[in-house]
């Protein structure tokens, strides 16, 4: 048998460490805000402040919009509209050096939206072996699959959509299911189609009274089958059988007052955490506990928060705190189990983009693009403000330790092993 030398077993043990820290650094970010939508990366690798001169590189898009950039592998995803031209775009972009892979156009109608909405504003999905983009209009929407090269494989006709203020949900796909929330002003429904033909696997269908744009997530409690979570602004928070598409449970608290649900679902343990408001008008973040017993499912409001908490950007769990980033530049500190605060400050600032968080630090981009950075600790520290130079309302996104930032017209790339 042969023995390793010293320095041998020194080489092998740094390589494992070299490994270890690169499956880290390699996490994918295939779907608005993440991993099941929790916004976290533990990248150790994109700074805390940078200059002009620290980008990897930059990328004028075609266009414009508000979508968030996905990754697989060394491939980027990202929508995009030229609103002159009436045309959409899906590209797919390198991330070592932001050169364009392909680029597929869609033809569109302009539809009523809200000012501050765009016509790519939805992020897509990928998995694997395929992207997954969803278009909505008022004349007609569909989810398209490609495969990463570019190709089409299927398309899913959607109807049409209707709401003034524009589209902004995004898909899922959870394990060979892509799912849509497509909750409107006429006819709604949730839908899981197969990721490989798009034939429906399931489809569950809403009262439509009220658009929302959440993005639901997966719940998996401990010995119980997974559930799709959706938050709606007159339903409240709905539980569905991922594989059967049955509502499992719903739980209305967010009321009837003047409102809609735009921040997306996360995930505490066993809490489920919603939100849902108005600009003008009541606001909540409530968590709940589904329990399931003999005769069905019990569920528990744990907690409410309803002052200074956000409408449009999402909530963040970090290490049993929950961080809530408000529109208006008031960020919350609280333990996320029962909801008690520990620190709030005032920042300043118009968010539209949500927060996430990248190893212990919080990021989210104010409108007119600067990106403020604290720590995601029990003491407030504000540690940078770094100015993208362009409006944004968009979410960054992490993978393979480099923060992607998309604001209106450019992708901007920062961070990395160099």
């Amino acid at each position: 048998m042969k023995i390793a030398r010293p320095e041998s077993k020194a080489v092998f043990c740094y390589c494992l460490l070299a490994c270890f820290f690169n499956v880290i650094n390699a996490q994918e970010w295939t779907r608005f805000r993440g991993p099941n939508g929790s916004g976290v990366s533990e990248a150790t690798t994109v700074p805390v402040q940078w200059s002009d001169a620290d980008y990897n590189w930059k990328k004028r898009l075609p266009g414009g919009g508000h979508s968030s950039p996905v990754v697989w592998g060394n491939r980027l995803f990202i929508t995009s509209a030229d609103e002159e031209k009436h045309l959409r775009f899906l590209l797919c972009i390198d991330t070592g050096d932001g050169a364009t892979i392909w680029s597929r156009e869609y033809k569109f109608t302009p539809f009523k939206k809200h000012s501050g909405n765009s016509y790519a504003t939805t992020t897509p999905v990928v998995d694997s072996e395929r992207v997954y983009v969803l278009w909505q209009s008022s004349d007609g929407s569909s989810l398209d699959a490609l495969d990463h090269d570019g190709y089409p494989v299927w398309q899913h006709d959607l109807g049409k959509y209707k709401s003034g203020h524009g589209t902004g949900s995004s898909p899922i796909v959870y394990q060979d299911m892509v799912i849509v929330d497509n909750d409107h002003d006429a006819d709604s429904f949730l839908v899981a189609l197969d990721s490989s033909t798009g034939t429906v696997r399931w489809q569950l269908p809403r009262i439509g009274d009220r658009a929302c744009y959440s993005t639901p997530c997966i719940f998996e409690p401990r010995g119980r089958d997974a559930q799709i979570i959706f938050t709606h602004s007159f339903r409240g928070i709905t539980g569905v059988d991922a594989a059967k598409g049955t509502m499992n449970w719903e739980i209305d608290v967010f009321g009837t007052h003047k409102q809609r649900a735009v921040g997306s679902p996360v995930i505490y343990n066993d809490l489920v955490i919603g939100s849902s408001g108005f600009t003008t008008a009541e606001k909540n973040v409530v968590a709940v506990q589904p329990n399931q017993t003999d005769s069905g499912h019990d569920i528990k409001e744990v907690y409410r928060l309803n002052r200074q908490v956000p409408h449009v950007p999402t909530p963040l769990v970090y290490r049993d705190r929950l961080f809530l980033w408000t529109d208006t530049g008031i960020v919350t500190c609280a333990d996320a189990s029962n909801g008690k605060q520990i620190w709030q400050k005032r920042i300043g600032g118009t968010y539209f983009g949500s927060p996430i968080c990248v190893g212990g630090r919080l990021y989210c981009v104010d409108r007119d693009g600067v990106v403020n950075v604290l720590a995601a600790t029990d003491k407030f520290e504000q540690l940078a403000s770094n100015n993208l130079g362009e409006t944004c309302r968009s979410t960054p996104t992490v993978s393979g330790g480099v923060m992607y930032l998309r604001t209106y017209s450019q992708l901007l790339s920062i961070g990395g092993t160099k």
